[in-house]
């Protein structure tokens, strides 16, 4: 049913590619004005023009999470431009178009250890700041937060990704905790193996096909898979919801 979204604003961060794209269209299918914040300008202004031109709003923004500068004016832009804030989806990470190692642990630089905190943590951190206080002035918000079914299960050979994807969990809870009083839900969806990648390689595409060994249900998960569960989240059908995480995983970590 489209239209559970008319009159919100949805900021989605990392909304120029993959599994972001795909919750931008999504979020604006149901009638959102939808914000795509993208360190990839370019990208953000093309899935921001691919909206405009089925006949939805939408900008583009460039945005970096990790810096906090960046994510204030990004919100500052969604307010001037829409005039409120009701959506955030915390999904900027480091992990497919901007890639990670995929090392054993102590393997991985220092470097690159705080680079995948300082976006997929701090990111969401800033990004939450950002927009909460235009949330508390309207009495109302949601936050979707996106951790990874390797934070339940573990994963070897790429302990950073895995580190910060589980703090996402504990930040959900906490931050439901303190936003409650002024109306504002936060939860997180945790998504399985999922065939994000633009024009993967046999290579990938073998590593998402195995990935259904585990699976109740025997396919491979694409990002319109986890669509639904976004949806569930910013609409009023999750009012009284609060700092749970849903996992989207065709069944592979059942709890």
């Amino acid at each position: 049913m489209a239209g559970r979204l008319e009159g919100r604003v949805a900021i989605v961060t990392g909304g120029g590619h993959g599994i972001g794209r795909a919750y931008a269209l999504r979020l604006a299918h149901e009638g959102a004005s939808v914000v795509i914040a993208e360190i990839d300008e370019r990208a953000a202004l093309a899935v921001a023009q691919e909206l405009q031109s089925a006949g939805h709003q939408a900008i583009g923004l460039r945005t970096d999470v990790s810096d906090k500068d960046s994510v204030e004016r990004m919100a500052q832009a969604a307010v001037a431009r829409f005039g409120r804030i009701d959506v955030l989806v915390n999904n900027a990470a480091i992990f497919a178009t901007v890639p990670m190692s995929r090392a054993p642990f102590d393997e991985i630089t220092v470097d690159e250890w705080d680079r995948m905190m300082g976006v997929n943590l701090k990111g969401t951190w800033l990004a939450s700041c950002a927009v909460i206080p235009v949330m508390r002035s309207q009495g109302y918000g949601k936050i979707i937060n996106i951790s990874s079914g390797t934070a339940l299960k573990g994963s070897p050979s790429r302990i950073h990704y895995v580190s910060s994807k589980a703090a996402i969990l504990g930040f959900t809870k906490t931050l439901a905790n303190e936003v409650g009083r002024d109306n504002i839900c936060v939860n997180c969806v945790a998504p399985g193996s999922t065939l994000s990648e633009e024009n993967p390689d046999d290579g990938i595409v073998k590593m998402r096909t195995a990935a259904t060994a585990t699976r109740a249900l025997k396919r491979v998960q694409t990002p319109e898979d986890l669509t639904g569960a976004i949806v569930f989240f910013a609409s009023a059908d999750s009012d009284f919801i609060t700092g749970q995480t849903l996992v989207v995983d065709g069944g592979s970590c059942l709890h």
